[in-house]
């Protein structure tokens, strides 16, 4: 090889290792076996075949049994896919995995619960404070001032959502008017 290699690649073809032991077989094998050997190989080679066609049989046999019985491979798939899900969910690694989620979902939950039920009682807490009260206090004034500029009774109640409907609905039939107005004035400046 030393001297024979030019780089990485060799000058002499590679021979088999199987090459190199027939030659050498041959060369200590004697008539009579090598011809014992080859009808030993014919045999080998007949059996081999007769395998083949036996299998070929069998695999037809195998394909009609299955068009027979309504099996295609969108069914095969099927079942193969259910009975890996199957092995898969009845593995101890998946029933591992299952309780760990299980708890760490239960773990959530109720820590969920609990930060409800801190800002519920920080919401209480915050609607009894004094800067809450103020807030609100004001919100019902504005909410008096302006029922009294659209002209609700005070007494008459009504949410604060149907004030500020009642206020539009004021101020929607003013602009015509307005409108009206701004139109004369510009005619009359012509």
């Amino acid at each position: 090889m030393e001297a024979r290699q030019q780089g990485l690649l060799e000058t002499q073809p590679l021979q088999e290792v199987d090459e190199d032991v027939v030659a050498a077989l041959s060369n200590s094998v004697s008539d009579e076996e090598r011809e014992e050997m080859q009808v030993e190989l014919d045999k080998l080679e007949e059996e081999i075949s007769t395998l083949r066609q036996v299998l070929t049989a069998k695999e037809k046999h195998h394909a009609e049994l299955k068009q027979k019985l309504g099996v295609n491979p969108l069914s095969e798939f099927r079942h193969n896919f259910n009975k890996s899900w199957h092995e898969m969910q009845t593995s101890t690694a998946y029933k591992k995995t299952q309780e760990t989620f299980s708890t760490a979902g239960q773990k959530a939950s109720a820590a969920f619960s609990n930060v409800g039920t801190a800002i519920g009682r920080k919401f209480g807490d915050m609607r009894n404070s004094s800067s809450f009260k103020s807030f609100e206090e004001k919100v019902e004034s504005t909410v008096s001032t302006l029922k009294s500029k659209v002209g609700v009774p005070s007494n008459s109640g009504g949410s604060f959502e149907e004030v500020l409907s009642s206020a539009a609905h004021a101020s929607a039939q003013d602009t015509p008017a307005a409108a009206t107005r701004l139109t004369e004035s510009s005619e009359q400046q012509c």
